[in-house]
């Protein structure tokens, strides 16, 4: 898990960072790889962690981030400044992605966006982006990376946690013993996924069935191999909450070996689901622990 301030401390706002795309390419029908260039003076501190994350940053309405606060406010854009003075609908929209990849050399940060025509907002803006096009976002944060101590690995998602199932399975050590499950739409959204490790990657195609049923059946089948396993689950709330309770409670592996959220829920935009994130994840715990 990612540190926590301590208890009492204050809150400080991450800095915005600027960046503009370099260039865009879509993977499958439904991924679109979009690649930019941090300005000069924005620091990425990405590296030790495969599920790197960064919040990117929306005008409120749509539009240009800074053309929506540029009447008032200078760049680089004060997010602390914007958030004290103004009332939270003028806040911007944040959305949370994955850092696929980090070009230090190149200043070049890539992430992925899952891409299903009009519906949400980081989609489509990924859909039409230019070369050129500015974005601000803040972060990274993250916690996860696979454990080279560990006897084995098992790492399982849909497309929300692709990006970050993939940089996983590229760090896993040579040789490194892996169970990589991720649950797709079809066979079109398949991607290649290079690795030095020992990893048996099953692309499972969800068709019309509910998301992360068919990730729920694969890992509760699985013939788990001795040893200590390091597991990353990653995904839509509903399967991940299924596959911890597994986890924990059928399989016995200890809490600390698990890296596991959800990502995203069901008929809630991102917003929505991070104001109740938090007491959802407090109520699956005080189950799952209680049954233990």
């Amino acid at each position: 898990m990612a540190e926590r301030p301590e208890r009492g401390a204050p809150r400080r706002t991450p800095r915005a960072k600027s960046a503009h795309v370099v260039r865009a390419e879509r993977l499958t029908p439904h991924m679109i790889r979009v690649v930019f260039e941090l300005a000069a003076d924005a620091e990425l501190e990405v590296g030790a962690c495969t599920d790197h994350y960064v919040k990117l940053l929306f005008a409120p309405g749509g539009g240009a981030l800074e053309d929506a606060y540029r009447q008032r406010y200078t760049a680089p854009l004060d997010i602390e400044a914007i958030r004290r003075d103004l009332p939270r609908e003028q806040w911007p929209t944040t959305r949370t992605y994955t850092v696929r990849a980090w070009d230090p050399a190149a200043r070049e940060m890539t992430v992925d966006f899952v891409h299903h025509g009009d519906q949400g907002l980081a989609g489509p803006w990924a859909a039409r982006v230019e070369p050129g096009d500015s974005l601000w976002f803040m972060g990274p944060g993250g916690g996860y990376a696979p454990d080279p101590a560990a006897d084995w690995h098992l790492l399982a998602g849909d497309e929300s946690a692709l990006p970050a199932v993939a940089a996983a399975v590229e760090r896993l050590p040579a040789g490194a013993t892996a169970k990589v499950f991720v649950e797709v739409e079809g066979p079109a959204e398949e991607q290649k996924l290079v690795t030095a490790g020992d990893a048996e990657i099953v692309w499972l195609h969800r068709g019309s069935r509910p998301v992360g049923e068919a990730l729920v059946e694969a890992v509760t089948a699985l013939d788990f191999p001795p040893g200590d396993v390091h597991a990353f689950v990653h995904g839509e709330a509903t399967f991940v909450k299924e596959l911890r309770r597994h986890l924990r409670l059928d399989r016995g592996v200890p809490r600390e070996r698990l890296s596991i959220s959800g990502y995203w829920r069901i008929g809630k935009d991102e917003d929505g689901w991070q104001s109740s994130k938090r007491e959802w994840n407090a109520q699956v715990e005080a189950e799952q622990e209680g049954a233990a």
